[in-house]
């Protein structure tokens, strides 16, 4: 069961995009920190032992400005790993507000990529699990933070986001108080929610970035599960931003003007899937339903394809708005 929701969640990601080795740029530097290795959500939620252990090279970077400690933002690559014009692009971005960077590559460390990992249920538990052994390692550096360390992602990542978020996840992967001071996500998937319960969430802030034209994860999507949590008496603490003209992975240069990419699977006409202390469920109308694999499979071969495309104003707007939302989240 787990791994079908793993490999639906590999739509969520851009798949043109080629992975790009960081290359530290001046201001930062190249670390390591350890990482897990599991088979899937279900040996995370049972917290079993993981299958293995992998190390992970990071570029972290500071702003120009000195002072004794900084808030941080841990990004999180798209399907396409690491890229120095996205990832690469808005760290910089964030080091001049002010924020001390991490970058890495989950697939590059363990010697594949998102493609190949996609078929896996390994594949999204991996960005979560590494995500946690990020916070660890910023949490324990002199220059940082640790009550004000944030994750921001694209795509995959965005997912990342979102999951890094729930509860349950956060519990089983970082034991004790400590957690993510803040989430955004850029153009996430959406096809994992949380069963609407009480502290399903970690409570912290969560921005989620949507576009008007992603024909990946629809709007009404969003907005559907945001009722469904509210109407249960456990609203889920995000915040969203519409951009109208705005398609999947708008923030990606090389992806060029839009078009529609009909190899890709999507799950945009699938019911949400709901995570929680049981069996996942789907959300049917504002209702939970029995999970049904069979379904699910029928739902994806209906709707294949989406759209991608770079808009460049949007992307600006995009970042100055998670910048504000991080400022008014991380700072004093």
């Amino acid at each position: 069961m787990y791994q079908i929701i793993c490999t639906l969640l590999a739509t969520i990601a851009y798949g043109t995009a080629t992975g790009h080795c960081e290359v530290p740029q001046p201001g930062t530097s190249t670390i390591t920190f350890q990482s897990s290795t599991y088979g899937d959500f279900r040996q995370i939620l049972t917290r079993e032992a993981p299958t293995g252990t992998i190390t992970i090279r990071a570029i972290l970077g500071f702003p120009d400005a000195a002072r004794d400690r900084y808030p941080a933002i841990i990004i999180v690559h798209g399907l396409g790993g690491y890229r120095d014009d996205n990832e690469g692009y808005v760290a910089a971005e964030l080091r001049k507000s002010g924020f001390a960077t991490l970058t890495y590559d989950s697939f590059a460390a363990r010697g594949t990529t998102g493609a190949a990992m996609q078929g896996s249920p390994a594949y999204l538990p991996a960005g979560v699990v590494d995500a946690y052994a990020a916070l660890r390692r910023l949490a324990n550096e002199p220059r940082i933070d640790a009550e004000r360390i944030a994750i921001l992602g694209f795509s995959y990542g965005g997912e990342m986001a979102h999951l890094t978020a729930f509860e349950r996840l956060r519990s089983a992967l970082h034991p004790g108080s400590g957690r993510f001071a803040a989430h955004v996500a850029f153009y996430p998937g959406g096809s994992l929610g949380a069963i609407a319960e009480r502290g399903a969430y970690t409570g912290a802030p969560l921005l989620m970035l949507l576009g008007g034209k992603d024909d990946n994860l629809p709007v009404a999507k969003v907005e559907n599960y945001l009722a469904y949590a509210k109407a249960e008496g456990n609203p889920a603490p995000i915040e969203t931003v519409i951009y109208p003209d705005a398609y999947h992975a708008w923030t990606v240069p090389g992806l060029g003007s839009p078009r529609f990419y009909p190899e890709y699977v999507s799950a945009k006409k699938c019911p949400l899937i709901l995570l929680g202390p049981k069996a996942p469920t789907f959300l049917v109308d504002g209702e939970t339903k029995p999970f049904d694999p069979d379904s699910l499979a029928a739902c994806m071969a209906a709707a294949p394809g989406y759209s991608m495309g770079f808009n460049a104003a949007v992307r600006s707007q995009s970042l100055a708005d998670a910048v504000r939302f991080l400022q008014r989240t991380l700072q004093p």
